[in-house]
């Protein structure tokens, strides 16, 4: 009977965790192996090196930042706006895509190819804004800054320290987001 051989999936779902955790240095093939509880003899059964699990894990994310996110926002549907904060909120909060998008951000200022990709991915997000903040602005010109002022405020709001002045987060987002897609129902 053979060896049962870890799964390639498992190693790019850990190298996701490692990238989100410390950065693509943490993505290392021995703390890997010692994390999935395997010898790292069985990462080579799926990637030449290093280098082609970190092109693995950045494929896992750039699917699920943006296939996965713009599918699961189209097949739940809704007004324009329901399906930008849709986006936002699967992309921007809990601890599976933001922590990694995060990571890929900084990574991105050292590495032109992962700048490159992350343009990639960044342009299918505002390309999903422009179309609902579109669907209610005709003028291009305000579509492309709203767009971008949307961008800005669901990346940037994670990097804030700053507080509100007797507001919550929570509620300052809000007026955001009836400032830029415009109020609710409306």
């Amino acid at each position: 009977m053979g060896t049962v051989r870890t799964p390639r999936e498992r190693w790019v779902e850990e190298g996701l965790r490692a990238l989100a955790a410390g950065g693509p240095d943490a993505v290392r093939v021995e703390v890997l192996a010692k994390a999935i509880g395997v010898t790292k003899g069985g990462f080579y059964g799926h990637f030449a090196d290093r280098g082609a699990l970190l092109t693995a894990v950045l494929d896992a994310w750039e699917r699920e930042a943006t296939d996965d996110v713009l599918a699961r926002v189209d097949r739940e549907g809704g007004d324009p706006r329901a399906r930008a904060v849709r986006a936002g909120a699967l992309t921007f909060s809990g601890d599976r895509l933001l922590p990694v998008d995060l990571a890929v951000r900084d990574w991105a200022r050292r590495d032109p190819a992962v700048a490159e990709r992350l343009r990639r991915v960044d342009g299918r997000r505002m390309d999903l804004l422009r179309e609902v903040i579109g669907a209610t602005v005709s003028d291009p010109d305000e579509v492309e800054a709203r767009s971008l002022l949307a961008f800005c405020v669901a990346i940037g709001e994670h990097l804030l320290a700053a507080d509100h002045r007797g507001r919550s987060r929570a509620e300052v987002l809000r007026r955001a987001a009836d400032l830029v897609l415009g109020p609710r129902g409306g």
